[in-house]
């Protein structure tokens, strides 16, 4: 810190009054942009904003319970939020419910979008909305006690086979969970709700399919690897053909690809089991196929594809051949997508805020003083954290440059942050809950845990993670 205090001297704009953030959003993408300015522009003061009472996002309801390494990120997160010039105001909703954009502007200098992707794309194909049909995405929200799917219904102790539309990393997770043993998940910090509800599973068999081949998967060899060594669960694909697709190419050039190609090549180290999994390639749905009443989902219908083109750049295209695949389970994990706010720009067509290096810009490609986004929200849902966090230091870095450039911000004058607000929040009846409050609320999670023997129990009611705090 010393080092960087004399370029904060030497700015006269630093000198006077503290440059003040709002960040929208408390996930990966805002704490790593709170994290690297407040490195590289030490006059700077944050407040966080989230509408859910507990910080860190697709780390806390995204990342699967048996990948615990993957959130020690969020020791990186306590460390911004335990600098004194960073503030966590969680049960805070920022948008047409809540605080409005245009309130924040009256107070910050400046405001950073980074409220990820909420929602899932859809098939668009008929009888989608069927009882059984549902988002991979909702079904990861469940099992990870995200509030708004804590009451998700699911079949799944009314079928034995489960479909998943897509073939990236959350399709292999929720099928890994799908088929897992109650004994490894109850080690891991997966909700009591859905442990019982898995242990009433009738689920054995478990199809990833995709609309393309196996040199076009999205997954990763990591997970592919973990997909392949469950215990008891033998995988199936169409060996002769995955091999003929790999030997069409050369992959010596492209080494992550090869060693994932060589897994598949291998087939399944398991030969005897109750459970399996397979790989599908080359479908389409084209519609999901009802029971006699109507009520539930009783199969799917695909559309046989061929491919065009090189193999990295290849398109599926259509043979008007068609085959019936029999499920009561249908997971579709093809993407997420943002939603706009109103009083942002928001590009409907490409599913993000229009943005250069993180600055937003309106519908005339013009610059919008003080206005920034980072994360999903910004170039779209892709990439995993480690992206995550090259995009938001990305953002952070365009910041900088603006402070260093004086470039204009909102509007001129000094800014009092959270504390301008304080009279709103109390009219409106809200209580904004503190990183300290966050800290009790996931105290009372490990201590609950613990006694079930795992690493913690989340709460997954709103009203229950409030009740910690009148205690």
């Amino acid at each position: 810190m010393t080092i960087l205090l004399p370029l904060a001297r030497s700015l006269s704009t630093a000198a006077v009054s503290p440059f003040r953030l709002a960040v929208v959003g408390s996930g990966p993408a805002g704490f790593y942009t709170s994290h690297r300015l407040l490195k590289d522009w030490p006059n700077t003061r944050i407040d966080m904003y989230d509408a859910l009472p507990v910080p860190h996002g697709l780390v806390r309801f995204g990342v699967a319970p048996d990948h615990p390494e993957v959130k020690n990120v969020m020791t990186t997160f306590d460390k911004v939020a335990e600098d004194d010039r960073f503030r966590f105001l969680g049960n805070v909703t920022v948008g047409s419910d809540g605080i409005a954009v245009d309130e924040l502007k009256q107070h910050y200098d400046a405001i950073l979008f980074s409220y990820g992707a909420s929602e899932d794309r859809r098939l668009g194909i008929p009888n989608e909305d069927l009882y059984g049909v549902e988002s991979a995405r909702a079904f990861v929200g469940w099992y990870n006690g995200l509030p708004r799917h804590r009451d998700l219904q699911l079949p799944l102790d009314q079928t034995d086979t489960a479909v998943v539309i897509g073939q990236g990393n959350v399709a292999l997770d929720v099928a890994r969970v799908l088929l897992s043993p109650l004994d490894e998940l109850r080690k891991t910090d997966i909700t009591e709700y859905a442990l019982e509800t898995l242990s009433k599973s009738r689920i054995k068999h478990v199809h990833v399919v995709g609309r393309r081949g196996p040199l076009q998967a999205a997954f990763t060899t990591k997970e592919l690897r973990e997909q392949m060594s469950l215990p008891g669960v033998v995988f199936k694909t169409d060996s002769e053909w995955v091999k003929s697709q790999i030997a069409s190419v050369d992959l010596s050039k492209n080494r992550p690809l090869k060693r994932m190609m060589s897994l598949l090549e291998k087939g399944s180290p398991t030969k005897n089991g109750d459970k399996s999994w397979s790989l599908q390639f080359l479908r389409s749905p084209t519609e999901v196929i009802p029971n006699a009443d109507g009520s539930a989902v009783e199969g799917i219908r695909y559309e046989i594809n061929r491919l065009e083109g090189p193999f990295d750049r290849c398109k599926a295209i259509g043979t008007g051949e068609f085959e019936t695949q029999s499920c009561g389970l249908v997971l579709r994990s093809i993407g997420y997508k943002s939603l706009p706010m109103e009083g942002v720009p928001f590009d409907e067509r490409q599913g993000r805020v229009p943005n250069n290096f993180g600055k937003i810009m309106d519908k005339n490609d013009e610059e919008l003083p003080g206005l920034y986004t980072a994360g999903w929200l910004k170039r779209g849902p892709t990439g995993v954290i480690v992206s995550t966090m090259s995009d938001a230091y990305e953002t952070a870095d365009t910041i900088v440059n603006d402070l260093k450039e004086g470039k204009p911000m909102l509007s001129p004058g000094k800014k009092e942050g959270a504390d301008g607000l304080a009279a709103l929040l109390k009219e409106r009846n809200i209580r904004p809950v503190s990183y300290a409050d966050w800290k009790k609320i996931e105290a009372a999670e490990f201590a609950i845990g613990a006694q079930l023997g795992k690493p913690r129990e989340k709460f997954s009611r709103i009203q229950d993670m409030l009740d910690v705090l009148k205690a």
